[in-house]
C-alpha cells in the first residue's frame, strides 16, 4: 500500500474506535442527568441508585473517550499536514471553541458532579451533571460542524495568493444545513445507543434476580425495571427520530453529493422514477457498476431524494462523466499529488462500502428498536422475562446501535471520496472550494513511518479496549452496591448538605469497602 492508503487506514481506524465511545457518552450522559433529576424531584431511592450505577458506566466511557479523542487532532499534523493547512482557517475557530468552551465545560462540571456528592447543595449538584451533558452535546456540535464543512463548504472565499479557503462568515459555518441535519441525527442516534444499553443490562439483571428468587418488591428490582422501561421508550423514540432526521440528511445528500446517494443504492443508470435497492449482488465489490444487479422496490428512491414518486435520480455512470468534465478526468501532474499525479480519477466511492454501510446502519437501528419493543412488552404490568433467548439476545443487541453508528460514519466519510473537502454545488464553479484526498497527506512522510504509527496506535487502542470492556463488565456484573444507596461522598458515605438528603437504608450484605466509585476519588 502507498502512503496515502496507509494514512487513510490509520485515520479511519482511530476515528471509528473513538466514535464508538462518543454516542454512549452523549446519550448516557443525558439519561443520567434525567435519572438524577428524577431523584431530586421524587426522593425515591431507586432513582438515586440508577444515577450512581449508570453514572459509573458513563464515567468509564468518558475517560476512555477523552484519551482516544486526543489522538485525532495529533493526526492532523502528523500524516495530514497539507489537509491541516488547507482547512486551518475554518477548523481553527471550531476546534478552539470545542476545546476552550465545550470540553472545559463538560470536564469541569463533570468533576464537580463526581466529587460534589454531599458537598454542595442538591439542586446545584444536579445542575453540574446537566452542564456536563450539555457540554458534551456542544462539543459534538463543533466537531460535526467541522466535518460538515468538509462535506458542504460554506462561509469561505478562495484566497487568491494561497489558493486556500479563507473564512468570511463564521455564522454560515455554524448554521450549515449539513451540520444541523448531521447533529440532530447524531444526537438521536446517541440516545438509541444509551437506551439499548439500559434495556440489555436491565433485562439481564431482572432475569438473574428472578432465577435467584429474589423479591420483586425491593429497591434493586425497581432499579432494573425502571432502567428497562426508560431505555425501551427512549430507544423506540430515538429510532423514530433517526428515521426522520435520516430522511432530512438523505435529501441534503442528494442535493450536495448526488454520487454518494447513487452509490448507496448501486444505481448505475439514471432512473425516473428511481427504485430503492433491497439487495445487490454480482460485482459490487469490484466497483464495476454496470455489472451490479439488485432486487428493488419501485418509486421509493425518488421519494427519498425528492419527496415525490416520479422525479429522476441520476446514475453512477452519468455522474462519473459529469464530475470528470467539471473537475478533471485525471489528477493534475503536480508533485503535491504524489503517486496519484497524472492518474485517472475515479469519482465513484467504493460501492461495497457505501451500499452495505448504508444498509448496516439502518439494519442495526431496526434491531435496537425491535429489542426495545420486546423489552417493553415483556416487562408490561410488572412481568419479568425469563426467556434465555430473549434476554441474552437483548444483551447481545447492545452492540447493534454501536455498529450502526460506526457504519453510518464510515458511509459518510467514504462516500465523499476522492474529495477530502467536497465541492459545494450551490456555488459557481469558479468560486468552489474543494480538495482532493490525494493531495492532503503530509509531504515527505514515508510508508514505514505511517505503518509504525498505525501499528502502535492499533496496539494501544487494543489495550484500551480490553481495559474499558473489562471495567464495564466488572461493574455491570457487580450491579448496584452500597455506594449507590447514599448520596454522600466517599466509601460508605456520610450525610448530604441538604436536610432532606437522608440516605436510604443499606442492605446488610453489602460491603462498604466495595464501593466501585472509589476509582473516581
Amino acid at each position: 500500500m502507498d502512503v496515502l492508503e496507509i494514512a487513510r487506514w490509520q485515520f479511519g481506524i482511530t476515528t471509528v474506535y473513538h466514535f464508538l465511545m462518543v454516542p454512549l457518552t452523549i446519550g448516557l450522559g443525558l439519561l443520567v442527568a434525567v435519572m438524577h433529576t428524577m431523584w431530586v424531584r421524587t426522593g425515591r431511592a431507586e432513582w438515586l441508585r440508577m444515577t450512581r450505577f449508570w453514572g459509573r458506566i458513563f464515567l468509564i466511557n468518558f475517560v476512555l473517550g477523552v484519551a482516544t479523542g486526543l489522538v485525532q487532532e495529533f493526526q492532523f499534523g502528523l500524516a495530514w499536514s497539507e489537509y491541516s493547512r488547507f482547512v486551518g482557517d475554518v477548523f481553527g475557530s471550531l476546534l478552539a471553541l470545542e476545546a476552550l468552551l465545550a470540553f472545559f465545560l463538560e470536564s469541569t462540571f463533570l468533576g464537580l458532579w463526581i466529587f460534589g456528592w454531599g458537598r454542595i447543595p442538591k439542586k446545584l449538584h444536579l445542575a453540574t451533571i446537566w452542564a456536563a451533558a450539555v457540554g458534551s452535546a456542544i462539543s459534538a456540535y463543533f466537531i460535526i460542524a467541522a466535518n460538515s464543512w468538509m462535506q458542504h463548504p460554506v462561509g469561505v472565499v478562495v484566497d487568491q495568493e494561497t489558493g486556500r479557503p479563507r473564512q468570511v462568515d463564521f455564522w454560515a459555518v455554524l448554521t450549515n444545513n449539513t451540520a444541523l441535519a448531521a447533529f440532530t441525527h447524531a444526537m438521536v442516534a446517541a440516545l438509541l445507543v444509551a437506551g439499548t444499553l439500559l434495556v440489555g443490562i436491565g433485562l439481564w439483571h431482572l432475569r438473574k434476580r428472578k432465577l435467584a428468587e429474589k423479591s420483586t418488591e425491593d429497591v434493586d428490582h425497581a432499579v432494573w425495571r425502571r432502567s428497562v422501561r426508560l431505555g425501551g421508550w427512549v430507544a423506540l423514540a430515538a429510532f423514530a427520530l433517526t428515521a426522520l432526521t435520516g430522511d432530512w440528511q438523505g435529501k441534503l445528500m442528494y442535493q450536495q453529493q448526488p454520487l454518494k446517494m447513487s452509490s448507496a443504492e448501486a444505481l448505475c443508470e439514471t432512473e425516473a422514477p428511481a427504485s430503492f435497492s433491497i439487495f445487490a449482488f454480482n460485482k459490487l465489490g469490484s466497483n464495476e457498476c454496470d455489472d451490479v444487479h439488485s432486487f428493488t422496490i419501485p418509486y421509493i428512491l425518488s421519494f427519498l431524494a425528492h419527496s415525490d414518486f416520479e422525479s429522476p435520480v441520476p446514475g453512477v455512470n452519468q455522474l462519473q462523466e459529469q464530475y470528470a468534465a467539471e473537475y478533471g478526468a485525471t489528477y493534475p501532474d503536480d508533485p503535491s499529488f504524489g503517486d496519484k499525479a497524472g492518474e485517472p480519477i475515479d469519482y465513484t466511492p467504493v460501492l461495497a462500502v457505501t451500499y452495505w454501510g448504508f444498509r448496516l446502519m439502518i439494519g442495526m437501528g431496526m434491531v435496537a428498536a425491535a429489542v426495545a419493543a420486546y423489552a417493553l412488552w415483556s416487562t408490561r404490568k410488572g412481568r419479568v422475562p425469563t426467556s434465555r433467548i430473549g434476554v441474552y439476545g437483548s444483551l447481545l443487541a447492545v452492540g447493534a446501535p454501536f455498529v450502526g453508528n460506526a457504519a453510518g460514519w464510515i458511509f459518510t466519510e467514504m462516500g465523499r471520496q476522492p474529495f477530502v473537502v467536497y465541492p459545494n454545488p450551490d456555488v459557481p464553479r469558479a468560486e468552489q472550494v474543494y480538495f482532493f484526498t490525494a493531495q492532503a497527506v503530509s509531504p515527505g512522510i514515508t510508508a514505514a513511518e505511517v505503518w509504525t504509527s498505525l501499528i502502535s496506535l492499533a496496539v494501544l487502542y487494543g489495550v484500551l479496549a480490553v481495559i474499558e470492556v473489562g471495567l464495564i463488565v466488572r461493574f455491570v456484573r457487580k450491579g448496584v452496591t452500597e455506594g449507590d444507596t447514599t448520596a454522600a461522598p466517599g466509601i460508605g458515605g456520610g450525610k448530604s448538605n441538604d436536610d432532606d438528603d437522608t440516605p436510604p437504608p443499606t442492605r446488610p450484605d453489602d460491603d462498604a469497602s466495595d464501593d466501585v466509585l472509589q476509582f473516581a476519588y
